[in-house]
Parts: C-alpha cells; structure tokens; sequence
C-alpha cells in the first residue's frame, strides 16, 4: 500500500483557508473580531506562500483556543465546508481520483488544526488527516497545549513518518504534494514529490531536482509564470489586440455568446493556419482562456510544439482511434475550462475549401455528449487571405492594405441529447452525425452569404488551399471523412 500526502493551502485550496475557517469561529463567536493587518497577513500568504511570521502566530493557536469547547469548535468548523469545498482547485479532485484508482491512500497534511479541517477533509473523501492536534482536558475545553507536534516542515515529516508507521506504509513508495519551500523535509522523503504552485524558492528548488510542477486550477502541462502564478495563454492573450496585427483588419461579434465561466466547446470552420489566431483575439475579449485541439504535426514541430503544449493545447494524432485528445478534453470540461475545436480536422484542400456545405468530424459532438457542455459556433471568414495554405508565413507584408477578417460567435447549438435509449453503438454514432450537422449549420450560419454560394474557384485560389509543396492536380476533389477517427 501507498499513500499521497497532499497539504491544504496554495495546493488543495487556491489560497488560504484561514479567513473562512477563521470567519465560522467568529460567527460562533468562539474568537475575537479581527486583528489589525490580519487581511492584509493573508494577502500575503496567498501571494508568496508561508512567511516565518505566519507560521509563528499560528503556533500560538493552541493558546489562543486555550477554554474553547472542541464540540462547538467542530461545529463551527463543520459550518465553513461549503466555503472551503468552493475553494478546491479545479483539477484537486481529479489527480485524488487518479490515486484513489491507483489503491493509494489519500491523506490530507497540513498544518491547520485538526479540528478545523477534519470533517471538511472526510466531506471530500480523504482516507484520513494529519494535522496540528490541540490538547484537551477532561471536561473538553481545550488546554492551550500541543497533544503531539506541530505538524510544520520537519514536524510534518514527523507526523508523516508516523502515520506510515502506525499504517504499514512505506514514505518511499508514496507520493507528497505541497507548494511551500517549508515542505521540502516531506518532499524529500517520499519517491514522488510534486510541487504545487510552488512559492519562488520551491520553484528553485523544484527546478533543480526536477520534480513534478503543478497547478491544478489549470490543465496538466500548461505553463504558469513563476513567482507571479498567471498562466502563459492568459499573459500572451493580454497582448493579443488587432491594433498588434497590422497586417489584417478584424471585425469580431458576438463574444458575449461565450460564457463568463464553466464549461464550453468553442467549434468553428477551419480555413487558415491564421484560425488559431483569430480565435485567440475573440477569446482574448472575454478574459478567459482556452484549450484548443491541435494535430501532432503542430506539437512535433520544434519551439512551435513547446510553445504550443505550454499554452495548453491538445494533441491529437489523427487516425489512431486513441481517445486521449478526447479524454484530456473532457477533463479540461470538467474543471470549468473551456476547449476548442475545428471540427473539419483540417483545412479543406483544392475544391472542398469552396464547397458551402461543411463537413465535420464527430469529435466534438461526442465531446459535448459525454461532458453536457454547451457547444459555441464560431463563424470564420477571411483568414486565408493572410495565411493562404501555400505560405509557410502570414503575409505580414500586407500593411497598406490588410485583408477583412471576421469572427462571428453564435448563440449555443441546440443539440440532441443523449438519451438511454441511445446506448446502442449504432444510435449513438447517429447521434453523433446528427449533432456534428447541427455544428457545422450552426457555423455556416454565422458566415456571410457569399460562403453559401456555389463557385467556381480559379486555378490560383485552387493553387492557394495546398502546401506549398504539393504537385499534384489541384483540380482533383480533396476530402475528409467525418466520424470516429
């Protein structure tokens, strides 16, 4: 048997849980009204992580409950688990899980008083708590004495090391999540640590033995800015304004059909490799970030591939059948994130790029299917004018007189969901048909009329929508075929 010890603030929680346990206290009037600088004590902590200070006033809270009765301590500890289940990073309960199904214990370890924190812990389904204990009398007050250590850097490893004694378990064959520096006792003894929104001298040290770096309010690999916490997608989206692309003129409507929070499935027609620009500046308007779908050709490249996995995309190899794409994507649904996807696969070649009928894969109806997640059309026009498929750069040149772009969102697809009467493969793939039509409906509507007429296009335009490399007859029908791959 194994364990995950995983600590509480800045790593199971996106901050501090002392104001809101602090503020249960204090509605039952177990603790005085606040101190001056309290506030601004955990602005602190939540922005760097555990000061000395900090850790020194809460060795003194056995002290300052000294005569409090431990039953209404629990009660009023009990109220603040709404508040603290609130508080859990998004991807918090999928990497429990992922232990729970691994046969490892879960256990939560933490400074904050046992009695604080134990029922929140049993609420989220943890095996067990090692935390600060209070001494308590025989009448049930508390004596304003430690009943064992204060469970603090070597005082965790301490009450660590214990509990896998008392259990059978190993520390080498267990796993330890923490974000604070004053961790690394813990870190350094167990076979697997992880550094959680690591404070700047954890990054440091996290860097230099090369363990595991992690956010869990955001998606596994995407890059977080050290020291300051902000995600890479949402410091480069900061900077994506069309007065920065000079090279094309934009119009983009319709950004308020994007949810302000929770889960969305962004899908729009694929024209460019300037697509996924445009989205981003669309995104950009909303203050939220995004995974997008991308093919493996795009994470293989070198720089570009990093870049783009840091930024939070998916990979997706097409053709292989593998449902990790779809998988990493409805994990990203799950936590709140939105996800986006061309649900053409690929840029039309030759003739099909002019055809006004779109044909769509399945991928993002089925997606939509096993996650509930409302589905977003984005109409996409004119990207190919400045990165035709036959330039291997944008045509930044094209200053004087930029092409239009537009991006138009749409108001969320009214899908058909699935049903238990559609458990049957051969239903649910009709299902899947049905809804991916209604997509690709959704995104025609959004273009301008021109992109529902029938054309011919000329020898250049056919020219335009191949790789530049391509020498065969740019007059032949180029097609891809929609559904499970």
């Amino acid at each position: 048997m194994a364990a995950a010890f995983i600590d509480l603030d800045r790593t199971l929680l996106s901050g501090a849980s002392g104001p809101v346990i602090t503020a249960a206290l204090r509605a039952a009037r177990l603790v005085p009204q606040s101190f001056p600088g309290e506030s601004l004590i955990y602005r602190i902590f939540n922005t760097v992580g555990e000061t000395l200070p900090s850790m020194l006033l809460a060795r003194q809270g056995a002290t300052a409950m000294k005569g409090k009765s431990q039953r209404l301590v629990r009660d009023a500890a009990r109220n603040a688990i709404p508040e603290l289940t609130a508080l859990v990073q998004p991807f918090a309960r999928q990497m429990i899980e992922k232990h729970r199904t691994a046969g490892d214990k879960v256990v939560l370890a933490t400074t904050t008083p046992y009695d604080f924190i134990d029922e929140f812990a049993r609420s989220l389904g943890f095996d067990d708590v090692i935390g600060t204990r209070f001494a308590v009398d025989a009448g049930g007050l508390y004596s304003g004495e430690l009943d064992g250590r204060f469970v603090w850097s070597g005082g965790k490893l301490g009450a660590v090391t214990d509990w896998c004694a008392n259990n059978g378990v190993n520390i080498a064959d267990c796993a330890a999540y923490s974000d604070s520096i004053y961790d690394s006792p813990l870190l350094e003894a167990v076979g697997a640590p992880h550094a959680v929104n690591p404070d700047a001298r954890l990054q440091v040290l996290a860097t230099a033995r090369r363990w595991p770096v992690l956010n869990l309010d955001v998606s596994p690999g995407v890059v977080k800015v050290p020291v300051i916490g902000t995600e890479l997608q949402k410091l480069a989206l900061s900077f994506a304004r069309p007065e920065l692309i000079p090279f094309a003129k934009f119009t983009i409507e319709g950004t308020h059909n994007i949810p302000a929070n929770g889960p969305a499935i962004l899908v729009g027609n694929h024209r460019s490799y300037f697509d996924v620009f445009a989205v981003s500046l669309t995104v950009a308007k909303t203050g939220r970030t995004v995974r997008f779908l991308g093919k493996k050709e795009v994470f293989d490249a070198p720089v570009i591939g990093q870049f783009a996995a840091a930024l939070g995309g998916i990979r997706v190899e097409r053709g292989t059948g593998s449902d990790a794409p779809l998988d990493a994507a409805a994990a990203a649904l799950e936590a709140g994130e939105m996800v986006a996807i061309m649900p053409q696969g690929t840029i039309p070649r030759g003739r099909a790029f002019f055809d006004p009928v779109l044909q769509g894969r399945w991928g993002a109806a089925r997606l939509a299917l096993r996650t509930g997640a409302p589905v977003i059309p984005m109409g996409l026009w004119g990207t190919e004018k400045v990165w035709p498929r036959n330039s291997q750069v944008p045509m930044l040149w094209n200053v004087a007189n930029p092409p239009k772009v537009s991006v138009t969102v749409g108001p969320e697809v009214a899908l058909r969901r699935e049903t238990a009467a559609d458990a049957l493969a051969s239903v649910s793939d009709a299902l899947a048909d049905d809804n991916t039509k209604r997509m690709m409906s959704a995104i025609v509507n959004l273009l301008p009329p021109e992109a529902r007429e029938h054309r011919q296009p000329t020898e250049a335009e056919l020219r335009a929508t191949l790789p530049s490399n391509y020498k065969g007859d740019p007059n032949a029908e180029f097609t891809r075929r929609p559904g499970t791959d």
